[in-house]
């Protein structure tokens, strides 16, 4: 019985597995997101959420323990400078679990048929809509530009 044997094993000994659960962690918060199994994606998230809990308060101690745990320094940078400040106002939940099809077959890898899923950032395709939006604007905002500037010099010709 586990009887107070909380957290995953996922078939790894302690070195092998934090090193696993470390390299999830700091994909999520690089990418905003990672595709990984099921269970991987459950046991990281708690991790993540932590990570983004420290970033919020935004002291010295707090970037040593995330710069202890994260595995690039460019992970730690955009966990204090982006992160902590998008989740600020909220009070945990930063992440969701979301099954994926990995294939035509459904949710299952092809090799070993293993479920997949994304863990992702919550609010991260807010942000993508966000510059989508930007983009196109600054599209239109060019294209209407070089119109008048093109009927300004048709004008000049006459």
């Amino acid at each position: 019985m586990r009887h107070k044997r909380a957290g995953f094993k996922l078939k790894r000994n302690v070195a092998a597995r934090d090193s696993l659960l470390r390299g999830l962690v700091t994909s999520v918060i690089e990418n905003d997101f990672c595709i990984t199994t099921i269970t991987k994606a459950k046991a990281a998230r708690p991790l993540v959420d932590k990570m983004i809990t420290l970033a919020k308060e935004d002291t010295l101690h707090s970037r040593r323990q995330a710069a202890a745990f994260l595995r690039t320094p460019a992970s730690v940078k955009k966990l204090f400078d982006k992160l902590g400040t998008r989740f600020g106002q909220r009070n945990g939940g930063y992440t969701r679990i979301v099954r994926v099809p990995a294939s035509s077959r459904g949710p299952f890898r092809f090799g070993d048929g293993a479920e997949m899923a994304k863990l992702e950032l919550m609010g991260t395709e807010l942000v993508k809509r966000a510059a989508e939006r930007a983009k196109r604007r600054e599209e239109r905002l060019k294209a209407m530009q070089e119109g008048r500037e093109h009927e300004e010099g048709s004008e000049e010709n006459e």
